[in-house]
């Protein structure tokens, strides 16, 4: 039997890379995935290319720096598929600065991207878990969750900031049976981190080659990037795990990069 047959899974940043592979897993193991990105037209994309394979998906276009599109966003979900079992919190951006030079405008619009995104879909989705009988949250951390790279303030707050607000989830949801943890991913080569590699080279001095070797997999116990299936298969057994037993917890899925 299919692991999530029936149940709805609500995944931001699903129109490409980690989160897109995230929604393809679930729809897989027969839910609804929910495709929920700033560019509706990636999301739209997602959501056939599952639909064509058989799956259940829709699309919502959704910033969820924004409450009332995060909000509209969700009761649509819930109306299409009866409610929502599943978040993935997964939307990010990435702006690479010295502290000294960070724009006070990006250090905002990273944190609102991350953090405030994070709020307000756990919000509004813990409403919709509680009216179902439970659920569970699982939000894309990062090994920045536990550890500090230069040029990353931001984004490294950010994701350790996630930590704390699983844990509050997980502790406030558990008499409600709903679970709360993170997946701490290593450098997995989607766009994103693609776009950091000429950055970092010309802010650290560096060859394109050296930061990849040098900078994103030196900590690695074999030079190796994470995947996007990596990720969602953590993802998947984080989200189906059957008890309180784990919860308020962080799987580290990163070659060893980090082992907090």
């Amino acid at each position: 039997m299919k692991r999530f047959a029936g149940k709805v899974a609500l995944v931001t940043g699903a129109g490409g890379g980690i989160g897109r592979e995230i929604a393809r897993a679930f729809a897989r193991e027969g839910a609804h995935a929910a495709i929920a990105d700033l560019n509706g037209d990636a999301a739209e994309d997602a959501a056939r290319e599952i639909t064509q394979a058989g799956g259940s998906a829709l699309a919502v276009t959704m910033d969820v720096t924004r409450e009332d599109a995060v909000d509209s966003g969700v009761a649509a979900v819930a109306r299409a598929f009866g409610g929502v079992d599943v978040l993935v919190s997964n939307a990010g951006i990435q702006i690479v600065a010295p502290v000294d030079e960070f724009a006070f405008a990006d250090w905002r619009r990273l944190i609102a991207v991350h953090l405030d995104g994070a709020f307000l879909t756990t919000r509004a989705c813990l409403r919709e878990m509680y009216a179902r009988g439970g659920g569970a949250v699982v939000y894309i951390g990062s090994v920045h969750s536990k550890e500090a790279s230069r040029l990353k303030a931001p984004y490294v707050t950010a994701k350790h900031g996630l930590l704390g607000l699983a844990r509050v989830v997980a502790k406030e949801g558990a008499s409600r049976n709903v679970r709360a943890n993170v997946v701490c991913p290593g450098y997995v080569r989607t766009p994103l981190v693609e776009r950091q590699i000429p950055e970092q080279a010309a802010k650290l001095g560096l060859t394109e080659a050296q930061v990849v070797r040098d900078v994103m997999l030196r900590e690695t116990v074999d030079g190796e990037f994470t995947t996007a299936a990596d990720v969602a298969e953590a993802v998947l057994w984080l989200a189906a795990f059957p008890t309180n037993a784990l919860t308020g917890q962080s799987l580290n899925v990163s070659h060893g990069w980090s082992m907090t």
